[in-house]
């Protein structure tokens, strides 16, 4: 999995003057602004709470059925399209060809099922989508044309809107089928952006399209990681910035941040240390408990308390060895009025690069993942786990899946912002020299992803660097 830095770093060559640089979170938006920054020659100290790196997209420890043992703590799924995360892995020595599987664009539903089967082939585009919806099953001709039409019209656009409304909106106004709503888009859109189409960002929802339905072949890709979480990225970041000299203090929170002359004062719970400059990469809630005594600051917090939030509930189901769904990952039809909370299953199992299976290895184990999921997040646990599994029986009339040998349900219940229409996100920037923001909740044209993380990340150190240059 881990290669030899091939860049050698060269960028460090480039240091303007080896400030000291503190990060404080050491989620993905703060470990990629901590790598931007060394690999320029700052001296970067990155603080983190938490005992580990990787805030709410890492590996956590629960209790299994022999003993501890280790699950991400929710199902990522990236594109080709994610150019600043792919080459922030490589920086840090991690292959993407060895820890991701590389699928094709598509959305698919158990083959029992008879619903939507949409695989984009592997040609150029637009030729790739065209294919896939000739090739579609489970479309009707209408649905089809709608889709084109959709397409076509976005594509026209430029996939932008110049006035914001919800997705629901944008989709009746192209005339979206019913059908096609409910198999294609509403799936997409809750899954991209965590939030109901209904009250969710049409200009935001288009963005990630832009990068699937409208994009290039390659970067329309799925990729899944085969890896737990911590071992994909924050891992490798930490050992990456220890070997060129960073400090990374996990277990260490922090209290307060105070400017002191042009230097700024970072209170934590080993005491105090003094910094050039600062970049706060925790979640919207943190920074806006750091930042809210600094002077200037009153519209940034602002943004920062308006943001509303979503949860996502995954469902981890272990069956005997050996177990295999009929595809590594694939769409449910949900129906919460009915207990059908599932929205996408994942077959860990075929994902697993653990070839030895040993303590974490996944063979047998099913992720399921419920997006939006205040009313799942309501529900007991066990009573959760055991209606998920039901709908995996009944969706892949495989009877056997109603009754798991095991059972754990992690929700994170500010996993993302509330993606609305219309919403204002802070800048990289703030009114202050020498502070700026990193999270997956800053200005951009994405929702709260892993790429908008790692682009806020990039994006912050570089603006830092940008303040310091002679």
């Amino acid at each position: 999995m881990l290669k030899a830095d091939s860049e050698a770093d060269s960028e460090a060559d480039c240091a303007a003057d080896g400030a000291d640089v503190a990060v404080v979170g050491g989620g993905w938006a703060g470990c990629a602004a901590a790598v931007e920054l060394a690999a320029a020659g700052c001296r970067v100290t990155l603080y983190e709470a938490a005992r580990t790196l990787g805030g709410r997209a890492r590996a956590v420890e629960v209790k299994g059925p022999t003993g501890e043992r280790r699950l991400d703590n929710g199902q990522h799924i990236l594109l080709g399209a994610y150019k600043d995360s792919l080459k922030l892995l490589r920086r840090v020595g991690v292959d993407p060809r060895a820890a991701f599987l590389r699928l094709p664009l598509q959305m698919r539903y158990p083959p029992a099922s008879g619903l939507m089967d949409f695989v984009a082939p592997r040609l150029p585009a637009p030729l790739h989508v065209l294919a896939a919806l000739l090739r579609a099953k489970g479309l009707a001709r209408e649905d089809k044309l709608a889709l084109a039409r959709f397409s076509t019209s976005a594509r026209w656009m430029g996939w932008q809107l110049h006035a914001d409304c919800s997705v629901t909106e944008l989709l009746e106004r192209f005339d979206q089928t019913p059908r096609l709503q409910r198999l294609l888009w509403a799936p997409l859109c809750i899954a991209a952006l965590n939030t109901p189409p209904e009250r969710a960002s049409a200009r935001v929802f288009l963005a990630v399209l832009r990068d699937s339905l409208g994009a290039k072949r390659a970067a329309s890709d799925m990729l899944l990681p085969r890896v737990l979480l911590d071992a994909l990225f924050p891992d490798a970041a930490r050992g990456w910035l220890e070997g060129r000299g960073a400090r990374v203090l996990t277990g260490t929170r922090v209290g307060s941040i105070a400017q002191d002359g042009t230097r700024w004062r970072v209170g934590n719970d080993a005491g105090c240390l003094v910094h050039d400059a600062l970049v706060v990469a925790a979640p919207p809630w943190q920074a806006a408990s750091l930042l809210r005594a600094l002077p200037g600051l009153e519209q940034t917090c602002a943004q920062l308390d308006a943001f509303a939030y979503e949860p996502i509930s995954t469902v981890y189901l272990q069956y005997d060895p050996g177990t295999r769904l009929p595809l590594p990952f694939c769409a449910l039809l949900d129906a919460p009025e009915r207990g059908l909370w599932g929205q996408f299953a994942f077959d860990r199992g075929q994902l697993d690069a653990d070839d030895e299976g040993g303590k974490d290895g996944q063979d047998g184990l099913l992720a399921v993942v419920v997006s939006a999921a205040g009313d799942a997040a309501a529900q007991p646990q066990e009573a959760l786990a055991r209606a998920v599994a039901a709908q995996l029986a009944d969706a892949f009339a495989m009877p056997g899946l109603a009754a798991s040998r095991w059972s754990q349900v992690i929700t994170e219940k500010r996993a993302t912002f509330a993606c609305a229409p219309g919403l204002a996100r802070p800048a990289n920037a703030t009114a202050l020299p020498g502070l700026f923001l990193a999270g997956d909740y800053t200005a951009s044209d994405y929702p709260a992803t892993l790429e908008a993380a790692v682009r806020s990340g990039v994006q912050a150190a570089q603006a830092l660097l940008k303040g310091r240059a002679p």
